[in-house]
């Protein structure tokens, strides 16, 4: 008797072990390469697991009938909320270039874990930031170059989707492939204010715009920079500096990531890539709060879409969504900023923006910060930050010999950047 109840407390042990130990056999046993159905359970597992922060929808189809799925992260998930700004990532446009894709789902299940686990940073960037992920932009190539695996895999082999077709090379297109129209299609339906695409098979960051040839001296090209030069520099090297990449060397703003020169990395490698490009996924998703942003409304204080905003200096402009909100993403600086729209007289204010940074420890994937949506606090981005004045709601244009009224005095929009 005494035997055998101390052989049921050794069980009962060894399973209370196996319980504690199975999230962390879990989580080992995702650093693997996932084939399609392999993919789409562990995006639904991580739905399953936090039901409430995450939704599961699809985009299109690809050639072969298979869906393009994204993993929403917010606290209301599938209802945009105004001021709280939209960012996708998109991987595996290259069929053949999988870490991104693997990066992703491992990234997917990374904020579900940290949510529940109570890292109020994650929390806070959930709660402020409607984050769409879509692992796989091009399934189709990818089961063609998983075929042949990590260790035969030729260079070439899967770049493109089922027709051969190479997806970044489409756009624009006449005969527009079914996936990179379920992409254009997303982003006509979503105001992202920032986006990353992850690509391999080099190591660099890259972003508008890459050269031109020089018009005074044949065959000599010159860097060509985007209006927005100076932002997208600083978000390159943000994530350049949380990464390898830094150790080794619509309208919203995108980069290309090149994470690997191994373009079909093998599963050894795939926790040590997690784990180089973790922080750096998390920093790059934070420069979504970086610069101004606010509403912009009639005199009867209703929300006025696709306004344009202008900023001085600058040949870029950006335009509100259906709900009147606006985000421009800026560098610290004082701007003349500027709304418009058809049937209304424009607005224009002058922003200061101050910035000032803590010093934070280097690994901060941990530091607990409290939530507050009125003062966004991220690691690297501004502590503390003076409200700054944006637009004034627009008033209506008069009709012909309609009298001027009286405007009445409006507050400001106060922003918190």
């Amino acid at each position: 008797m005494e035997h055998s109840r101390s052989l049921a407390q050794l069980v009962a042990l060894l399973l209370g072990l196996l319980g504690s130990l199975g999230p962390l056999l879990a989580r080992g046993l995702e650093f693997q390469h996932h084939r399609y159905e392999d993919m789409v359970r562990a995006m639904f597992s991580v739905q399953s697991e936090c039901p409430y922060i995450t939704r599961i929808y699809s985009i299109g189809r690809s050639v072969e009938g298979r869906h393009l799925y994204v993993l929403e992260f917010s606290d209301n998930p599938g209802i945009h909320e105004a001021l709280e700004p939209e960012f996708k990532y998109v991987g595996n446009m290259h069929g053949n270039e999988v870490l991104g894709r693997e990066l992703l789902i491992q990234l997917g299940h990374f904020l579900c874990q940290e949510y529940r686990a109570g890292n109020h940073r994650i929390q806070q960037l959930i709660h402020d930031t409607r984050i769409h992920i879509l692992p796989t932009m091009n399934p189709d190539g990818y089961e063609v170059a998983a075929r042949q695996g990590p260790e035969f895999n030729g260079y070439l082999v899967g770049r493109g989707n089922a027709r051969e077709i190479d997806l970044n090379r489409n756009f624009p297109d006449l005969n527009v492939e079914p996936e990179t129209m379920a992409v254009i299609k997303w982003m006509q339906n979503y105001n992202f204010v920032l986006s990353a695409n992850l690509h391999g098979g080099a190591v660099v960051a890259n972003y508008p715009f890459d050269k031109s040839r020089d018009p005074r001296i044949r065959g000599r090209v010159t860097y060509a920079a985007s209006p927005d030069d100076k932002i997208f520099k600083k978000l390159a090297r943000t994530y350049s500096k949380g990464s390898p990449m830094g150790q080794a060397g619509t309208l919203c703003p995108k980069i290309t990531l090149e994470l690997s020169c191994d373009k079909f990395p093998s599963e050894s490698a795939l926790p040590r890539e997690w784990l180089g490009n973790r922080e750096a996924l998390i920093s790059y998703i934070e420069q979504v709060h970086h610069g101004i942003k606010g509403m912009v409304y009639d005199e009867n204080n209703n929300p006025i879409g696709n306004a344009e905003i202008a900023v001085s200096g600058i040949n870029h402009d950006v335009t509100s969504g259906t709900e009147g909100d606006y985000y421009r993403l800026l560098l610290p600086g004082t701007y003349t900023v500027t709304a418009s729209a058809p049937g209304y007289h424009p607005s224009t204010s002058t922003v200061t923006l101050h910035f000032y940074l803590k010093t934070a420890p280097k690994h901060n994937l941990n530091i607990k910060h409290h939530h507050s949506k009125k003062n966004l606090q991220y690691p690297g981005q501004p502590v503390n930050v003076e409200a700054v004045r944006v637009l004034y709601p627009m008033t209506r244009s008069r009709r012909p010999g309609e009298q001027r009224e009286h405007q009445p005095t409006r507050r400001p929009v106060v922003v918190d950047s």
